[in-house]
């Protein structure tokens, strides 16, 4: 009897085999900016899931030795150590430096790759060497907000233009809008060095070249939840096993990434997170301001630009011929039809192409004030139109021409009724000019992202940064309410 209970659990565990713990597990959730670029993670319609890129093979990798699946969650690489923070994925990776900034809000693993930085200039432009020749010259970087070479310009003290991705600072560049740009030497090599044998290497960035010898060497890792530990000696053991197997280094030689320098991904590096730099209250405050300087000087240049454009605009349009008050109507619905941060991108990005090269501050003030004259314009024209008709008729019967009536009479009054609704107009702007980091201006909401990122400060820099557009705004709205008393608004 028991030999025959014997055969038979025998023969149902070869017929109905045990799922495997891992198996049972769910997939592991890996935070990435899935518009990384290369060498990282780059799309592609023939990879199975979507993807290839050095770091999407060490993923692979990563995947059979933790016999669980990983998924991409998208997440813009300045975010990601935020990400990380919140709970939302398991781990990030995205060439993350190990720095000591970092490591103060994510805990890493070790590392997976040895990185330097790396100079790319225009190929014809011979000014500089190395970035202490930058920093004399007064000459302008650009970069990647919120990497390891945007906190290397920060800390020398060189004239920083960073972006939110890659291909920003190296378009920037070809445009002649910054002198120089500062990256790790993968990003560096894919973009500049020609084409021959490796694949999916950018194609539309000719005329540059490497500067100097790369420096400022440093580390990639794997960022995890600081009270994850469990799950990041996991994932430690895992990539460790993937380096002493010599995948990686498979990896890293298919995307010609590999030199002798990475032989010491062998011997685990730790790197210590007090040793960054610590700033207390009163040097956040100092850089908010500076940041805050900037806004102020966007804002009202802006705002003197709609104005300027915004009253011919409702004037052409209430009293111009039918040709001009045609323009008047299109300029209106062709400015308020678009985004501003199309009209920016348009703005910096395109009109080099049509031999005009503006700097971003420019941009920056051309674009809104573009953007907010076809508003300010409608506000202009309700105004102008709320004055009753009877105030040109009584100004005609005393013999004033039109256009001295529309000057003395009609204008004064109806400024009563477009005050108000300019103001708010005014007070949004203060808050829109936060999109124009897009072409690297660093006001003040560019300026909170920067601090946050680098030292992790959230609470503290985010009142700073709220009490500062307070102290803009607020006296804004008092000055109206004081004009509206005055003028006799009710």
């Amino acid at each position: 009897m028991n030999r025959r209970c014997l055969t038979l659990l025998l023969t149902s565990l070869c017929l109905f085999p045990s799922t495997s713990p891992a198996q049972d597990r769910p997939p592991i959730k890996c935070g990435t900016d899935l518009e990384g670029g290369l060498p990282y993670i780059i799309p592609s319609k023939d990879a199975p899931d979507g993807f290839i890129g050095f770091e999407v093979d060490l993923m692979h990798a990563l995947e059979k030795e933790l016999g669980r699946k990983i998924e991409h969650r998208h997440a813009e690489f300045s975010s990601l150590i935020a990400t990380v923070e919140r709970g939302d994925v398991d781990f990030a990776m995205n060439g993350l430096e190990i720095t000591p900034d970092n490591l103060r809000q994510a805990r890493f693993t070790r590392p997976y790759y040895i990185y330097q930085l790396q100079l790319v200039a225009r190929a014809e432009d011979d000014r500089f060497t190395t970035l202490d020749d930058c920093k004399e010259k007064g000459l302008a970087v650009s970069t990647q907000s919120g990497s390891a070479a945007h906190r290397l310009l920060l800390a020398k003290g060189v004239k920083a233009s960073p972006f939110d991705d890659q291909d920003g600072p190296f378009k920037a560049l070809l445009n002649k809008q910054v002198d120089a740009v500062l990256f790790d030497v993968p990003i560096a090599i894919y973009y500049v060095v020609p084409d021959n044998d490796i694949t999916h290497r950018r194609k539309d960035y000719p005329g540059l070249k490497l500067v100097g010898q790369p420096f400022a060497e440093g580390y990639y890792g794997l960022a995890v939840k600081k009270d994850n530990d469990a799950f990041a000696k996991e994932l430690d053991d895992a990539l460790g096993r993937v380096i002493e197997s010599g995948e990686l280094k498979r990896i890293l030689t298919r995307w010609h990434l590999w030199s002798p320098d990475q032989y010491r991904l062998y011997t685990p590096k730790t790197i210590d997170a007090d040793a960054g730099e610590n700033l207390g209250l009163l040097d956040y405050l100092a850089l908010l301001l500076e940041g805050a300087g900037m806004t102020v000087l966007i804002t009202f240049a802006s705002m003197l630009l709609a104005v300027a454009l915004g009253l011919p605009i409702a004037t052409a349009r209430l009293y111009g011929p039918l040709p001009l008050r045609w323009l008047a109507i299109v300029y209106v619905e062709f400015f308020r039809g678009i985004p501003v941060l199309l009209l920016l991108y348009f703005l910096y990005f395109g009109l080099p192409k049509l031999g005009i090269s503006l700097d971003p501050l420019t941009v920056a003030i051309l674009g809104f004030g573009m953007n907010y004259a076809a508003y300010e314009a409608e506000i202009y024209r309700n105004g102008i139109q709320a004055v009753p008709i009877g105030q040109w008729e009584a100004a005609a019967s005393l013999g004033m021409s039109p256009a001295l009536t529309f000057r003395r009479i009609v204008f004064p009054q109806s400024i009563r009724v477009i005050l108000p609704p300019m103001t708010n107009d005014f007070i949004a702007l203060f808050k829109d000019t936060s999109i124009v980091s897009v072409v690297s201006v660093i006001e003040l909401s560019k300026q909170y992202q920067i601090l946050t990122k680098t030292y992790g400060e959230i609470i503290q820099i985010g009142l700073l940064t709220a009490a500062l557009y307070l102290i803009m705004s607020v006296p804004l709205g008092f000055l109206s309410r004081y004009l509206e008393k005055r003028w006799g608004v009710k």
